[in-house]
């Protein structure tokens, strides 16, 4: 995540989208060996030689403009993401030095965790940038992750990280009916952290294990998606309240840390605002995990 096959395998995989047509070409008879665009394609549609685009298709071009990556962005098609994640990779910042983490950096803030344990009917989380659980209040403990010791996000040996109990984790996954569409925009958002941070280790690491762990991740990584996900619904089947659907929200706190706030939300008067409250009675009730009592 450290080189520039990243930018190339993204520009490929745009250039593989589209054809001659799309982009006002015409497409002659010739028989195409590969599908999508040519380099020479995209040169020619963006006002680039061949040579000055295929430089920056490798990596090779240091202080690339914003006039020449605006128009590569324009002629493969990207939208606002795609274009801010193309910069992202063309334009890497530099490893600094070494430098002291900052303060609380692996722990989540203080004030966080008193404001999400003040939401008593309200799931909530604190999740760093790698989307590593840092704390959850009972009701998010309860919601996405109630198989697991209540404890857990409080030590980074045991900590929980989103994307790998969508992948990893069977209940998890079972949670989400349309997998596949949650699945899709896990990895679309964890795609424009990678180029945002290129030089962080454990962001690194968590990718190369799901890659070595999932098929179903290593598929979606290799299309390189690319998705900002700040706010939503999410089609949720809990094993103890049944069908809901929740919006969340994502506020990221300003700091070194990139820690953010998630909480989810029904609507008013509807069914899913009834599976929350069930599902806030519950935490009156001791918890038994059926797999631990199954003969």
């Amino acid at each position: 995540m450290t080189d520039f096959s990243e930018l190339s395998d993204f520009l490929r995989s745009r250039r593989a989208a589209l054809t001659p047509e799309d982009i006002g070409l015409p497409q002659f008879a010739q028989r195409r060996r590969v599908p999508g665009l040519r380099r020479e394609e995209v040169a020619l549609a963006a006002g680039l030689s061949v040579t000055h685009y295929t430089r920056l298709e490798q990596g090779r071009m240091q202080g690339v403009s914003d006039s020449v990556l605006g128009a590569v962005a324009r002629t493969l098609r990207l939208n606002p993401d795609e274009y801010s994640h193309l910069q992202d990779l063309a334009r890497p910042e530099a490893p600094g030095p070494r430098r002291a983490p900052a303060p609380a950096a692996h722990q989540a803030d203080q004030s966080l965790c008193q404001l999400i344990d003040t939401f008593t009917d309200t799931p909530a989380l604190v999740l760093d940038l790698r989307n590593d659980i840092l704390a959850w209040n009972p009701m998010g403990h309860l919601l996405l992750g109630m198989h697991l010791d209540s404890d857990a996000p409080r030590t980074a040996a045991g900590r929980p990280n989103l994307t790998r109990m969508l992948f990893l984790d069977e209940r998890v996954r079972d949670l989400y009916p349309h997998w596949d569409d949650e699945a899709q925009l896990a990895v679309a958002s964890l795609r424009l952290v990678a180029g945002r941070h290129p030089h962080d280790k454990r962001l690194a690491e968590l990718v190369g294990e799901l890659i070595m762990n999932s098929e179903d991740f290593a598929a979606r990584w290799a299309r390189h998606p690319v998705r900002t996900c700040v706010a939503g619904t999410k089609e949720l089947h809990h094993p103890l309240v049944g069908a809901m659907e929740l919006s969340f929200q994502s506020l990221v706190v300003p700091g070194p840390s990139e820690q953010r706030l998630i909480a989810y939300s029904a609507r008013p008067g509807s069914g899913s605002e009834a599976g929350l409250r069930l599902l806030a009675a519950t935490l009156q009730v001791p918890y038994t995990d059926p797999a631990s009592t199954a003969d």
